[in-house]
């Protein structure tokens, strides 16, 4: 399913217009160079954004329940609740844009390949003044050249406290939570604990996905189709193929249209109280609500999101798919429904 948009990659939500596109070509049958081998990502890591107003932006991140960790120069670093060093980070800059992705490889010998082989890839560098330090590469997606970086050996961070707990909830037949035991909470920001997943759109499916699945361990969750014709896929999600080792549904996904923007980044909070916390906190802070809070059926995660002073679109999600290699492709005809399961209807602007 893909929405018709506004050419403004950060239009505001609307009411919902469907159109469904799909590329030309059929990406099942493309016959791609092979690469020698395929660079083995371990997970998602962080990601990046520039802002014209970053003290704006800075509000934000904070009322969204990111923890700020430094600043360093024009560069705000953010962590979430985990181990990752950092997971998000916002640079003062004289235009609104998407600074790209961080996926961790698996290995030195991974970033080496990648810095010889992937387009105008840079060579392996230091991350200096960066948390966690390690290595990286980045290279340019070659549909549209926007970046993405490719990073090892950085060092974790000692896991903070969320500060809530994981609750014992009382159903009509089984009551789990003690006797006289009772749910209280404090109005508060829900707490980010990674980064889950990005997604973009772009304006050639059919070599996206080609280089996507040829270069890296990419496994397709979902392939979308259009409608009416299997061989036209239109959208994406693509989880990391680590064999048994359980991953989230989807990291990246993508649709197809006619210019290239970020769609969203996706942090994962604690659980439905928090998240519902976190909504109405951002409500109440003045924050503009791009849609939310549902259920989706790709991926079964409770979304919420949010658009951020700049206009990027921001997920706080819980409860999403975990999947190992048993599980295979699932193939969805686009349509108005397939998004969610409850919650308000899909705004137009919310897929492009």
């Amino acid at each position: 399913l893909a929405l018709q948009t506004t050419p403004d990659a950060k239009a505001s939500c609307q009411q919902p217009t469907f159109l469904y596109r799909s590329s030309q070509s059929q990406h099942r049958r493309a016959t791609p160079t092979m690469p020698d081998r395929k660079i083995q990502l371990v997970r998602l890591a962080h990601v990046f954004y520039k802002h014209k107003n970053i003290e704006e932006a800075r509000k934000f991140y904070g009322d969204f329940g990111f923890y700020e960790l430094e600043r360093k120069g024009n560069k705000t670093f953010y962590r979430g609740y985990g181990t990752e060093p950092f997971v998000l980070c916002a640079e003062e800059a004289e235009e609104d844009e998407f600074g790209g992705p961080a996926f961790v490889v698996e290995s030195l010998e991974d970033l080496e390949y990648a810095s010889k082989t992937l387009p105008s890839a840079t060579e392996i560098h230091d991350l200096k003044d960066v948390p966690g330090g390690g290595k990286c590469v980045t290279f340019k997606d070659p549909v549209d050249g926007w970046p993405l970086h490719l990073v090892y050996n950085q060092t974790p961070i000692e896991k903070r406290d969320p500060g809530f707990p994981n609750l014992k909830f009382n159903f009509p037949e089984e009551k789990h939570r003690d006797v006289n035991k009772k749910q209280r909470f404090t109005k508060r920001p829900a707490p980010v604990h990674k980064l889950g997943h990005f997604g973009v759109c772009l304006t050639n499916f059919d070599k996206a996905y080609d280089f996507y699945t040829s270069n890296f361990n990419l496994y397709p969750s979902e392939l979308v189709h259009a409608p009416d014709n299997k061989d036209k896929s239109v959208t994406v999600f693509f989880r990391l193929a680590r064999g048994k080792e359980f991953v989230d549904h989807h990291c990246f996904f993508f649709l197809e249209g006619p210019k290239f923007h970020v769609h969203h980044s996706s942090f994962e909070t604690h659980d439905f109280d928090t998240q519902v916390l976190g909504h109405d906190w951002l409500r109440e802070q003045g924050h503009k609500l791009c849609w939310g809070v549902g259920r989706h059926i790709m991926g079964s995660q409770i979304f919420d999101y949010w658009f951020d002073p700049s206009g990027f679109i921001m997920e706080h999600y819980v409860d999403g798919d975990l999947l190992d290699d048993t599980e295979k492709t699932h193939h969805t005809p686009a349509a108005p429904d397939n998004l969610h399961i409850w919650g308000p209807e899909v705004p137009a602007t919310f897929l492009a």
